[in-house]
């Protein structure tokens, strides 16, 4: 007997040739009437995912929005054209000593993708997010692997991807959708033959199963994987001087957004030692001791979050300075400190606590700051906070936080990810295991496709877009 594993990867590789054979006006047409369809569904789902997740009705509406919205955006990506990245170098028969060649290069889509949800975003991360919206755009049929935690609000949005095939009289396995929560069944998808590459956000060690398994297959596959940050912020002093508590408020707000269960959180904040540093430091344990605890989005997650913070207090080298109102199991905000030489000593501290926590570390001059930036792993965001007077410190740290993150970010936060053309959601291992590409913004679909060169092809065997000299020329 067939599995669903089985059955939603066949039933996608024999769609495929059909479905990248669409049309561009017809492609863009079936993501629009995607978004069209989540609309149709929202007061539903404004009831069903805070009932599953907790999450308030704010951020229920934004992040269907921003669902609905990078789908409309990849839908005029792919009328844009440019992601053919098309080019065409003419032949010469008339060059010595010998005749160059007609070449011409476009990029094709990869194959069927599958795509896993995320638990902390139950709409733009997931079923009908960015990675779907990016390989249906590319040309390529989705099996998504749904994420345990909201498998009603999946099976709506499932429904509105499938309403839409309906409409476009696309091939059933244009789209398909995987429920359960056993590990298995993610493997089974990845390691399937039809399965041409992975989308994921999620854990480390969660991310790097899906890569090893992918890199065992007779053909291995690409992984594209966005998986831990602690999303550093830097504290220049001409900045604590200026507007220390002003500094504060804004950090503790992004730490404690959605109980610190959003992918960018601030989980690590250097700063000067010194009186302005204090300052920070104290008006940030007040904010903190003032936050009440609230639901996080499962069990498996809050218990993840109190074994961090256990660790966190069991260190003897770090100080707990402030703590949220409220209990476990829910997400109690918890603020530590450490000095810039114990936390160069202990690797742990380096590490993701994904919930309301965060550390400050305590740095003793430019010299240590400099060492600390090496030291760092590979982040999704690095965020610093200056003043005019910061100006040529500022410009030293940024030039050596572009090779550690995707998102360099200067007296802002790095929560709040919008969705554009120039948006960089990855970064350095093991902010993503593939660093060259994002899952956020257009360039997305560059995942999901390779460059193919046809060298002397007849016009009329040419595809479309190569046919005339019209295109890009190198």
């Amino acid at each position: 007997m067939m599995s669903d594993v089985e059955r939603a990867a066949t039933l996608a590789w024999e769609a495929f040739d059909g479905y990248r054979a669409t049309s561009t006006e017809a492609r863009a047409a079936f993501l629009d009437s995607i978004a069209d369809e989540i609309e149709k569904a929202a007061p539903e789902l404004a009831r069903v995912v805070q009932e599953e997740t907790g999450l308030p009705a704010a951020r229920i509406a934004g992040e269907t929005a921003r669902t609905t919205g990078q789908l409309r955006m990849f839908a005029e990506v792919v009328r844009e054209g440019s992601w053919r990245q098309t080019c065409i170098e003419p032949g010469d028969p008339a060059r010595t000593p010998l005749p160059r060649p007609d070449i011409r290069q476009r990029s094709i889509p990869l194959g069927p993708v599958a795509v896993f949800g995320a638990g902390n975003f139950p709409l733009a991360f997931s079923v009908a997010g960015g990675d779907t919206a990016s390989a249906l755009a590319a040309g390529a049929p989705v099996v998504v692997k749904a994420h345990p935690a909201h498998p009603r609000t999946s099976e709506i949005v499932a429904e509105a991807i499938r309403a839409a095939v309906r409409k476009h009289d696309l091939p059933e396995g244009t789209f398909g959708m995987l429920q359960g929560d056993s590990h298995e069944i993610g493997l089974e998808l990845v390691t399937h033959p039809a399965i041409r590459a992975v989308g994921f956000t999620g854990s480390r060690s969660g991310g790097l199963a899906l890569a090893e398994a992918a890199a065992k297959r007779p053909v291995p596959i690409p992984v594209y994987a966005e998986m831990s940050a602690v999303n550093p912020v830097f504290l220049l002093p001409g900045a604590l001087v200026e507007r220390a508590d002003t500094i504060a408020t804004g950090f503790v707000g992004s730490m404690t957004g959605s109980v610190g269960q959003l992918c960018t959180k601030p989980g690590l904040v250097f700063t000067p030692e010194g009186a302005d540093g204090d300052r920070f430091l104290e008006a940030v344990a007040h904010a903190v001791n003032e936050t009440a605890a609230a639901p996080m989005f499962s069990k498996s997650v809050a218990a993840a979050y109190s074994r961090g913070v256990d660790t966190l207090q069991a260190t003897s080298t770090v100080e707990q300075k402030a703590r949220g109102r409220g209990d476990a199991p829910q997400g109690v905000a918890g603020l530590f400190v450490t000095t810039g030489d114990d936390f160069l000593a202990d690797k742990r501290l380096h590490e993701e606590v994904f919930g309301p926590a965060a550390i400050v570390v305590r740095v003793r001059d430019d010299e240590q700051l400099a060492e600390i930036v090496e030291h760092l792993e590979g982040q999704l965001t690095a965020t610093v906070h200056m003043a005019e007077t910061d100006k040529e410190a500022a410009a030293q740290l940024l030039r050596r936080l572009e090779l550690v993150a995707g998102r360099l970010v200067v007296n802002g936060w790095p929560t709040g990810v919008e969705v554009g053309h120039a948006m960089v959601h990855g970064g350095p291992f093991p902010a993503s295991s593939a660093p060259a590409t994002t899952s956020v913004g257009s360039r997305a679909i560059e995942r999901f496709l390779r460059p193919v060169a046809y060298q002397d092809v007849p016009a009329d065997l040419l595809p479309p877009e190569l046919r005339s000299d019209s295109g890009k020329t190198a």
